[in-house]
């Protein structure tokens, strides 16, 4: 880690009247020596690593800001000198070097949340299933239950939502079940992405320029 400069962070010691204390995680002090040197040596890899992984994190936030800003600065100037634009109603747009090994990618997506139909979608799809009781494939009952089902954070499983969406039925109820769930769903915002990518050669696959942690 010696290429890139630390940040100094507290080493979460405090003097009390003569001793040396650290914190206990509940709020509380606890004497120094009465620490097991295993904890100690934890104590120590998680700051260091800690201590390059903020100025890391800040600097990636930084990327990002110039990121957005060049390329609203290119878009102001391609259309003040060349009246032109790029990208489409959406924000999506791709911007490529003129040997076209380098492209930047600019993704917006949507925030999808769902209203109160979203319990009548419920109903209707309990109705199909306590209908078809043994011709219900157990899958299809756990995919219902699970999607349904709330994380401790209130959050339904969106992906499993979809995933009804796209199985089929004859039943009107289980298509009236789909319909209540794309009434029920609501955009409340939107994320832009930025991906950058590179290739060796013009008929070489795209690589991704990888910047998240857990992808490198």
């Amino acid at each position: 880690m010696s290429e890139f400069t630390p940040l100094s962070i507290p080493d979460g010691r405090r003097e009390i009247d003569g001793n040396i204390y650290m914190g206990d995680g509940r709020g509380g002090w606890q004497p120094l020596e009465t620490i097991k040197p295993q904890h100690m040596l934890e104590d120590e890899t998680v700051r260091k690593i800690v201590s390059y992984g903020l100025p890391l994190s800040d600097q990636v936030k930084r990327f990002k800001a110039h990121t957005f800003d060049d390329i609203g600065a290119f878009e102001a100037i391609l259309a003040q000198e060349y009246d032109a634009r790029i990208g489409g109603k959406k924000g999506n747009k791709t911007l490529m070097s003129v040997d076209q090994l380098y492209k930047v990618e600019v993704r917006v997506s949507d925030r999808i949340d769902f209203g109160p139909e979203l319990q009548t979608a419920k109903q209707l799809f309990d109705e199909c299933l306590n209908e078809w009781s043994a011709e219900a494939r157990a899958e299809l009952r756990g995919l219902v239950a699970d999607a349904f089902n709330t994380d401790k954070q209130g959050q339904i499983n969106r992906a499993l939502i979809f995933m009804l969406l796209r199985r089929d039925s004859t039943d009107p109820r289980w298509k009236r079940g789909q319909d209540a769930i794309r009434d029920a769903m609501r955009t409340v915002g939107s994320k832009t992405y930025v991906r950058c990518w590179h290739r060796a050669a013009h008929d070489a696959p795209w690589e991704p320029i990888t910047i998240d942690l857990a992808k490198v």
